[in-house]
């Protein structure tokens, strides 16, 4: 186990906003290298947050920063993407598999094109750019995958609303269930981490109603579970699909309040996990 990610180089995709950015800052807090992937370069009409502003937020916090625009759907991008930070940093010590898309329609409303999106976007990035920067991770005293996907549940209540998104999700849990045993005796970690409520992110923002967002919390508790696992001895934690909650918990935290976006508000659990409301 490590006491720090100083000096390490944190590889990001989907880090111009929401959790990956919160990643990116919580890792520059140790004086981290951050590579800070993501298809917004310039200012969103919708969006906050671009590459360029973030990049600017790690240095503020302590960390040195890349910022890379790139559409993860891109094989030759990513490999480009990978090769500019190993040419920068000398090194990737982590992969964090954030970028992704959400889609909760039925099969009759799921078009071909925002089927191929997802799958895209998340099983096929998430695979692609792991298997881009496992040569490097290679070299890495502790090298760490670790991908924002849920927990396997082959129950039909999580595939019937949403069978496309849920496919590309676990797709995305998958690769790491497989890396994990695959890349076991190089020693590099795969894990996969999920949050245990909805998290307030731009998605939540603009396609759930205002109650959904204030019974969410802020994607810094996920940010701080990732630190947490990033520390840990990566040969002897792997193909784990942890809970940002129980993460923390085990970590000694007690007190979660001030993770959530509008306190003393009754919480929503994650779609992936089960249906209810908890405090």
């Amino acid at each position: 186990m490590q006491s720090t990610l100083h000096n390490k180089t944190i590889f990001i995709t989907g880090a111009s906003r929401g959790i990956g950015r919160e990643i990116a800052l919580r890792c520059a807090r140790d004086g981290a290298n951050v590579v800070i992937v993501g298809k917004t370069g310039d200012p969103h009409p919708k969006l906050s947050g671009t590459i360029h502003s973030v990049a600017e937020e790690v240095r503020q916090a302590g960390g040195q920063a890349l910022p890379i625009q790139l559409d993860v759907r891109d094989e030759q991008g990513i490999l480009t993407a990978v090769g500019q930070a190993v040419t920068h940093f000398g090194c990737i010590d982590v992969l964090v598999n954030n970028a992704s898309v959400i889609g909760l329609t039925s099969t009759l409303q799921t078009t071909a094109k925002r089927l191929d999106l997802m799958w895209d976007v998340n099983m096929r990035a998430t695979y692609l750019t792991s298997q881009a920067c496992v040569p490097h991770l290679k070299k890495s005293a502790n090298p760490h995958i670790l991908t924002m996907s849920p927990p396997l549940n082959m129950d039909e209540k999580w595939f019937a609303p949403h069978v496309a998104y849920t496919i590309s999700k676990y797709g995305m849990s998958m690769c790491m269930l497989g890396m994990a045993q695959e890349f076991a005796a190089d020693g590099i970690a795969c894990n996969s981490l999920w949050p245990r409520t909805i998290i307030a992110t731009a998605a939540i923002e603009n396609n759930f109603p205002e109650a959904v967002l204030n019974a969410s919390r802020h994607p810094a508790i996920v940010a701080d579970a990732a630190y947490a696992i990033l520390l840990r001895d990566s040969k002897t934690c792997s193909g784990n699909f942890f809970i940002d909650e129980e993460v923390l918990r085990a970590e000694g935290v007690t007190e979660f309040e001030r993770y959530a976006v509008r306190q003393g508000s009754r919480l929503y659990d994650d779609l992936f996990l089960k249906a209810s409301t908890h405090n």
